[in-house]
This record gives C-alpha cells, structure tokens and sequence, in this order.
C-alpha cells in the first residue's frame, strides 16, 4: 500500500533524451569551432550555455531520482547513465575553452577530422537514448552501441596518427603543447561516449 502512493517511474527518459540533444548540439558547434577557428569566443560561448543547460538536466535528474520510489530500471544505472553523459559535455567545454584562450587559429586537419568523429559519436549516443524508453528496441540500440564503438577506436587511430606527425613536424615546444591537449581532449569526447555506450548495452542486457 505505501509503495502505491510513492512516487513511480518519473521523467527519466524524456531527461536523458533532453540531455542527449544537448550533447548533439555541443559537438555540432565544437565542429563549427574546427572548421573556423576565428568564431572561437562565440562557438566556445555557445557550448558553455549549452554545458550549463545539460548540468539543469543532470540536476533535475538527480532529484527526481532521489524523489522517486519506484524508477522504470535501475536506480545506479539512471545516476550513472546521466552523469557520464554530463562528462562528454564537460569535456567538450573543456576544448572549447582551450582553443579559445590559446588563441589558435590554424585548426590540423586531424582535430577537424576528431571534431566530426565526436559529432558522428554525439549524434549515435541520441539515438541510442532516444530509444531507450522501450526495450522493444533492444536490438536497435544494440547496434547503435557497437557503432559507437567502431567509431572510438576510429577516433583512437586518428589520435595516434595526430601525435605522430605532431612530434615528428612540430618545431615550436608551445604549440606542440597545446595541439596534443586539444588532440587528447577531442579523443577523450569519444571515449566518454562509448561510456555511455557502454552503460546504455548494460541497460538494455538487463531489462530486455
């Protein structure tokens, strides 16, 4: 009887489909940012407010899970689900933020090509939560998983790649600096999206 009058199930998935729509966003104006470095302050503007927009989604959330007595799977998995989605979006900030204060302005074809790698990863992390709702999809999101996968270990290449050439062409100790930051933190993007790849396929194995 008192389980019946506690709250149940929630916002949840409509809050992880908001916040994934963000994610979206942010690397779409993260690739913009690569492809015209002297949009860098307005670009690294956009996706702050987008960053801020995603932490409400988190901390709304949060507090619907702590509100909420009966929730659609597993209380562990929604906080972890959303959190690392978080990441992604900080560390796109964190690019963001870096390419402008260092001022760059000659953007590697490598960091544009791990710039649509995030977009392309971004745009595969929406679709798989998008459908997560109904584990009619199971096989669906799967799939979308692996994507995400292949796409990292993609991004792995072109990482490896980046800083070969780094070290063997660039001269200048400050700009080899910034450029392997900016090249690991564009990777990093990636990483944290097959996280949640990761986290969205235990889901999915569980409650399927």
């Amino acid at each position: 009887m008192f389980a019946r009058l506690m709250p149940h199930e929630g916002r949840f998935f409509e809050f992880f489909s908001e916040h994934a729509t963000l994610i979206f966003q942010g690397a779409t104006e993260l690739e913009a940012m690569m492809r015209d470095a002297s949009q860098s302050e307005t670009r690294s503007r956009n996706i702050k407010t987008i960053e801020n927009k995603a932490d409400t989604v988190t901390h709304q959330t949060i507090q619907l899970l702590h509100h909420t007595f009966v929730t659609p799977i597993d209380r562990d998995q929604i906080h972890m689900l959303i959190t690392r989605m978080d990441d992604i979006l900080d560390l796109m900030e964190d690019v963001s933020q870096s390419v402008f204060l260092y001022d760059l302005r000659l953007i590697p074809d490598e960091a544009m090509r791990l710039a649509q790698i995030c977009v392309t990863c971004a745009e595969r992390v929406k679709a798989a939560v998008d459908l997560l709702g109904n584990m009619g999809n199971a096989d669906k999101i799967m799939k979308i998983c692996m994507e995400i996968d292949r796409y990292e270990t993609d991004a792995d290449r072109v990482l490896r790649s980046a800083l070969a050439k780094l070290f063997r062409q660039e001269t200048d100790t400050r700009e080899l600096i910034k450029l392997k930051g900016i090249y690991e933190s564009l990777e990093a993007v990636t990483d944290r999206c097959e996280d949640v790849a990761n986290i969205v396929e235990g889901i999915v194995l569980e409650n399927a």
